[in-house]
């Protein structure tokens, strides 16, 4: 497996190019757009394998170029020819002959030209009409859409006013920027934050007391200040860093870890099966050939598996993969296919015959292990016709 990521190498730009005015283009060659103090900056960017290059706008931290923010995840564009332009309508858009109609950020109600696009020191792309006595109207930000990586005053919530969500969602895999199965998102009944899985509650951060939440470790907290706002207008989360010369934000990745730019926040990767720990809640009915102590672990191994089977399915992942094993009794082992979507399911005779010999260059997978040393399950062998005979060169 190879993988690329590169955007173009151009040079620091100052203050004054940290807006599009009407008329102007960014492209992928064009320098990137950084916030007025350098904290960010906005840029296309592309991401490669053996079998396509997709190229996304995104807004990265100049920190350490971590992508916070993508604006066409729902669908790549065309390197060569990829455009984000303000044009003299006010209408914010991507455009790229790859498709078919434009991406369109914002489109005024009425044809408006005295519009500017900022990136604002805070992470915000923010679209602005500007008013002759010097007042400003927003009329669109970035913030409003986050995608998996909640910044400093971005919210999670809803606003009563429009009806609108504000969610974090994670991508498929590391390799493809489409929507993924997690999502953090705030509970205003309870005051609470939740992961969902695929639409299943599978992590709760518990109830907000004494300014922590009791399922987050205190390392992640401490240097946080947190808002809560319920009102008529929006109940909504967010938060702060304490210290103004480190920001801190939340990245939700695509197995469903919750982590900051120093450690986890929330290992919701381990909320399957037996686990109860540190808010993981039972999303899933635990079949009677599972035992306390079952874990998957990830190893280099050569399994002696009887058979294996496939999903190609390329809208699943690796927690797809892991849900769908752990159901099926006669699975003991998976892992995905290169690009991190689909599944293979690796099947070993009987609970006796699980033998892993790790004196040979093996598989990397995830084996099905018990960590209480309870004695598993005869699974018995599966009399199933859909089986297909698998051999490592």
């Amino acid at each position: 497996m190879w993988l690329w990521l590169w955007w173009s190498t151009s040079t620091h730009v100052q203050a004054a190019d940290d807006s599009l005015k009407p008329g102007d283009t960014l492209n992928f060659s064009s320098p990137q757009l950084y916030s007025q103090s350098g904290k960010y900056f906005l840029h296309f960017y592309s991401i490669a394998d053996e079998a396509s290059i997709d190229t996304y706008m995104a807004i990265y931290s100049a920190y350490d170029n971590s992508i916070v923010w993508k604006g066409n995840r729902e669908q790549s564009v065309d390197q060569t020819d990829a455009v984000l332009s303000l044009n003299f309508s006010g209408v914010l858009k991507i455009e790229s002959h790859f498709l078919e109609k434009p991406i369109i950020l914002y489109s005024p109600p009425q044809p408006i030209n005295n519009t500017m696009a900022t990136l604002l020191d805070t992470g915000n792309f923010v679209l602005q009409q500007l008013h002759p006595n010097g007042t400003k109207t927003l009329l669109w930000q970035s913030f409003d859409y986050p995608t998996d990586t909640l910044l400093p005053t971005m919210k999670l919530g809803v606003n009563h006013k429009t009806g609108h969500h504000w969610l974090l969602v994670s991508q498929l895999t590391q390799m493809h920027a489409t929507p993924g199965v997690f999502s953090l998102e705030w509970e205003p009944t309870g005051q609470e934050m939740i992961i969902r899985r695929r639409g299943k509650v599978c992590w709760r951060s518990g109830k907000f007391r004494n300014n922590r939440f009791e399922n987050i470790p205190e390392d992640a907290q401490r240097v946080l200040k947190y808002s809560i706002v319920s009102n008529e207008d929006e109940d909504s989360f967010s938060f702060i860093s304490k210290n103004e010369n480190h920001t801190r934000w939340w990245f939700l990745s695509d197995t469903g870890q919750l982590s900051h730019n120093q450690g986890y926040v929330v290992r919701a990767d381990l909320c399957y099966g037996y686990n109860n720990d540190g808010g993981c809640q039972r999303w899933q009915d635990i079949p009677k050939c599972r035992n306390p102590g079952d874990v998957f672990t990830k190893k280099m191994l050569y399994p002696d598996y009887e058979y294996v089977t496939y999903d190609k399915n390329e809208n699943i992942s690796h927690s797809d993969c892991e849900a769908s094993c752990w159901s099926n009794c006669y699975c003991n082992g998976f892992k995905e296919f290169t690009d991190g979507t689909g599944c293979i399911f690796y099947h070993w005779n009987s609970s006796d015959n699980n033998t892993i010999d790790g004196t040979v260059s093996g598989v990397d997978f995830y084996i099905l292990e018990n960590t209480r040393k309870i004695t598993p399950h005869h699974r018995g062998r599966s009399t199933a016709n859909f089986l297909v005979l698998f051999s490592i060169d």
